[in-house]
């Protein structure tokens, strides 16, 4: 992600930030200039000068303190596009949903920076129920008896997530169950965006159809079936040749969200690395030198050999530093030459949005 600072201070930002910790002012995070900017503490509107002199309020789940994104009071709306995206959340009175809820939208504001970022259409389902999507965040209690085996998924337009996967010890533990290698409630909503965006940019598209059946599959297979196989018998055999995980085995549609949201990820750290200047010069001699420089706004690169080239050896040298904490790896994963042109896919796929 990008560095932010604070305007009125030059303080170092994160993008959470609604108060600057050195000079006090508050700050708030434009999406639309994909600024924060420091604001009076005093004030509770206020005309910015580096957003073309606009006035400006916080969205109304600031009082929350789960959102800091600024609106545009000539607009007359009351919440950010990140949470008009929201057609569920759980009951506030309750103080553990609203810790729980706090991290969840730390996750989600974080996926509509990103899908801004590559100029993707982000459109509330509650304004547009044909083209738009929206988030169920929903507790297992306040779920109707016959939904009680609802699980975090996407159909039509809707994600769901369970707001218990929002506690780290709940999500530990179905990673256990499930014998997963990554699991995070970002992860999550990469992946079942990426659903959405296959609805929206590929499966009423035929040109772009055909293209995906021949580095996916054909998704038309029974999905149903498909997952019941996988559950029943595990994923393909040697399945790490083709996939960038076991789910993505199961089905075409679950290997697009798997390698969709890797992609995001990847996108995610390079730009993050490309804002603090990273480059490396390993202290080795080998035939594949691990040598990188992150000199490049991913979301503008068009050539992908230059995406992966800096991409691997960055992964590979955070690795490292996470094994150096005593941690594990903070990518488990391999990027196959099948996997990789499945990744190019969908590169070339943005940049034509």
């Amino acid at each position: 992600m990008k560095l932010f600072q604070c305007t009125n201070c030059k303080n170092t930002v994160v993008f959470e930030n609604n108060t600057c910790l050195n000079c006090g002012f508050k700050l708030g995070y434009s999406s639309y200039y994909n600024k924060i900017v420091s604001l009076d503490p005093d004030a509770t509107a206020w005309q910015v000068d580096e957003l073309d002199g606009k006035t400006y309020e916080y969205c109304e789940n600031y009082k929350h303190r789960v959102c800091n994104w600024l609106i545009d009071v000539s607009r007359g709306r009351k919440f950010c596009l990140a949470c008009t995206l929201n057609r569920t959340i759980p009951h506030l009175l309750d103080e553990d949903n609203l810790e729980k809820w706090k991290h969840i939208e730390i996750a989600k504001h974080r996926l509509i920076y990103q899908l801004l970022r590559f100029r993707l259409p982000v459109v509330s389902k509650i304004t547009n129920n044909q083209k738009g999507f929206c988030f169920d965040f929903l507790d297992k209690d306040d779920l109707p008896e016959g939904s009680k085996s609802l699980k975090t998924g996407h159909a039509d337009g809707v994600i769901t997530l369970m707001i218990a996967e929002a506690d780290p010890v709940v999500r530990e533990q179905v990673k256990q169950q499930m014998a997963e290698r990554y699991r995070t409630l970002l992860g999550h909503f990469r992946h079942e965006v990426g659903h959405y965006y296959w609805d929206l940019l590929i499966r009423d598209n035929p040109d772009v159809l055909a293209e995906f059946r021949s580095v996916f599959g054909n998704e038309s297979e029974s999905y149903a079936d498909a997952l019941a196989n996988h559950y029943n018998n595990g994923p393909q055999a040697n399945w790490q040749r083709s996939f960038i995980s076991k789910y993505a085995s199961s089905h075409p549609w679950e290997d697009w969200a798997e390698t969709w949201s890797h992609y995001l990820h990847l996108t995610d750290v390079l730009e993050t690395a490309y804002n603090f200047g990273l480059k490396s010069d390993p202290k080795i001699t080998a035939k594949k030198n691990l040598k990188m420089n992150a000199s490049f706004d991913p979301y503008k690169e068009i050539n992908f050999k230059k995406v992966m080239d800096t991409g691997i050896p960055l992964l590979f040298a955070l690795n490292s530093m996470n094994r150096s904490m005593g941690e594990d790896d903070l990518y488990p994963f391999i990027i196959s030459k099948p996997v990789e042109k499945k990744l190019e896919f969908i590169h070339n796929l943005l940049r034509k949005i």
